[in-house]
Parts: structure tokens; sequence; C-alpha cells
């Protein structure tokens, strides 16, 4: 893996209240757990699309972002605030749900595809390369595509949002690491079960 540190997370979710506990949201649940944590504020930054908070932590800042554009054209927002601080793709990670893994797993990786994903198809686009880190938290998958909008703007039933809880506290707990640029043994804590 490379030398590069971890400059900006990015959370992927929806703006306003109908969408805060639904399934598409984790990025931001996650977001604001860490910012909690870090006893970082948000702030609403309309040249950056979303709201920014900005922490000191070893070795630099680090910018958290929560895009306050709608999931389809997240990249907006990443992009703007990559450009402006010099951010590279591979100092980027982004928090988001995935429909593919079981709700209370983790995967971490670097690039990739989208899988179907509108939040990271936008900041592909928009960035101009799919190699950003990428900690995809599972929220299962509904069995039929056609109903998987449905699924992924509607709240987890009470047995499911747990599981998601627990998968949001352990990458909290395997962040410091991913931070620190200790990739290997970031993914072997967060992939275990």
């Amino acid at each position: 893996m490379s030398e590069n540190k971890i400059k900006l997370v990015v959370g992927l979710g929806n703006p306003g209240a109908e969408y805060e506990q639904t399934r598409h949201n984790v990025g931001f649940w996650l977001l604001d757990e860490l910012a909690w944590q870090w006893k970082a504020t948000f702030k609403e930054e309309k040249k950056f699309f979303g709201q920014v908070a900005r922490v000191s932590h070893e070795g630099g800042d680090v910018w958290l972002l929560k895009p306050t554009t709608f999931m389809n054209r997240s990249g907006q927002a990443v992009a703007a605030l990559a450009q402006f601080y010099k951010i590279k793709p591979e100092e980027i990670l982004v928090v988001h749900d995935e429909l593919d893994i079981p709700c209370g797993r983790i995967k971490f990786k670097l690039g990739g595809g989208n899988g179907g994903h509108n939040g990271l198809k936008d900041i592909q686009a928009r960035i101009g390369t799919p190699n950003f880190y990428r900690l995809r938290l599972g929220i299962d998958h509904p069995g039929d595509k056609n109903l998987v909008i449905g699924y992924v703007l509607n709240k987890p039933g009470a047995a499911d949002r747990q599981l998601i809880d627990d998968s949001v506290g352990k990458s909290l707990q395997g962040l410091p690491k991913l931070l620190a640029g200790e990739w290997e043994e970031a993914q072997r804590f967060l992939h275990s079960k």
C-alpha cells in the first residue's frame, strides 16, 4: 500500500430529516459519531456543498465531510473540498452503505467499482479516478434489485439497526489504524467477525 495518509473522511447520505435514519445514511451516522468522539463541530460550507469539520490529528489536519447535495451528486462536494485543500484521491476515505455485505459486516478497500452506488459513481466521475479508499458498511440486500431503492431509503428494523450500529462502533475503533496508514492491520481488524 502507499505512504499516503487519510486527510479527508467523507460520509455518504442524503440531507434532510426524512432520510436521517435510513440505511442509505450510514455514512452520516459514522461521521456524526466520529465528530462527537473528536469533539468536532460540523459547519455548513456552501463552497464545499456540505457540512464540514476540521480536526487536528497526529500528523496533520483531517477533514470530515457530509455532502448536503443528494447522494447522486456527492462528488460535487468531495471534488470541491479535495481540490481546494489539494487532497489527493488516495488520501480520501469514503464511508458508505453496501448492499452486497450482510448487516454488521465491514469491508475496507482501495479503488474498485461502484457496485451501482450512485454516491460512489459521482465521486469517481468528479475526481476522475476510482482510487480512493472505501469503508463499506453492510446493510444487506432486499433480494430483488427492483426493491433496492425503497429498501435503502427506509429505516432498518431494530435487529438490523443494532448490527449496523455495532459495525459503526467497530469502524471507529479501527479508524486510528486507517488514519495512521496501517492498512493491513486495519483490514484484519475490520474484516474480522
